[in-house]
């Protein structure tokens, strides 16, 4: 999933892509370089991000999507809103990201059940501008697993099909650098959830505490790409990612190595 963010104030590109002609540009550029979907977000979630009015959300977000379902490129909203996703959906979206996971909006199960669509139902806390206030857990693994089981629960009966959901742990939403590494590192006791999941690491803070201080965001790409491997052989679905390319290639690393796991076929006449 190819990072697009429709913004002037994300942490990740600060706003580079907030032109209509730039922003198609760069996620004609993912797609052909690999990406799966364009994830197309007009609201910054960076810690501390006020949020912003649905009508200059859809403003910053329908014209490019339309654009790229015009070039027959798939595409996902990533928005809180319900009326941004009925919106995207009505513009041709084939995905929901809500990094509230329908919390935020409860107009969003209602709408996910009627449409039929694929949701990415996120664990979340709280809004951007009070969540780190929020990352107290007593086993962050168990807790976010215990959490997001409720939220699919809450899901179901509101009557989106179980086979739609797909599961994000919330890196860097209301969490540390080490419950960060804590969910990475125990991905597969979530995935007993028997749900598909989404990893979004992707230039996150936690991956700077790694670089020297000042490093660009951008210098995040590599522990990036790295994780995208580790969490591939972890078995999640997808990964979200601003460097589709240099995640391509750390992918196609780790499928070479599983290929070199295979046992070697014999020789004709090498016997049993």
């Amino acid at each position: 999933m190819g990072v697009l963010n429709v913004t002037p104030d994300s942490f990740s590109d600060g706003g580079m892509f907030h032109n209509f002609d730039d922003a198609v540009d760069h996620a004609v550029h993912m797609f052909e370089s690999g990406a799966n979907v364009i994830d197309v977000g007009g609201e910054s979630t960076r810690p501390g991000a006020e949020r912003l009015p649905a009508d200059k959300e859809k403003a910053r977000v329908l014209p490019v999507i339309r654009e790229l379902v015009a070039r027959d490129i798939p595409v996902s909203i990533d928005t809180m809103n319900a009326v941004t996703a009925a919106a995207a959906i009505e513009a041709g979206a084939a995905l929901v990201n809500d990094v509230s996971g329908g919390l935020a909006d409860r107009g969003m199960p209602r709408l996910i059940a009627e449409t039929g669509i694929e949701y990415v139902a996120m664990h979340w806390r709280g809004h951007s501008a009070t969540m780190d206030n929020l990352a107290v857990y007593t086993d962050v693994v168990r807790d976010v697993r215990n959490e997001l089981k409720h939220r699919v629960a809450e899901l179901i009966v509101a009557g989106v099909r179980p086979e739609r959901i797909i599961l994000d742990p919330g890196l860097g939403f209301a969490k540390t650098a080490q419950h960060n590494w804590q969910l990475l590192g125990r991905l597969r006791e979530l995935e007993t959830l028997g749900h598909r999941m989404l990893i979004g690491a992707s230039r996150k803070k936690f991956l700077g505490e790694l670089l020297p201080d000042g490093a660009p965001t951008s210098d995040r790409d590599p522990a990036t790409a790295t994780i995208s491997a580790l969490a591939a052989e972890s078995g999640v679905w997808g990964v979200r990612v601003h460097d589709v390319a240099g995640t391509l290639a750390a992918l196609e690393v780790w499928e070479a190595w599983n290929a070199g796991r295979a046992p070697a076929p014999r020789a004709l006449g090498s016997g049993r």
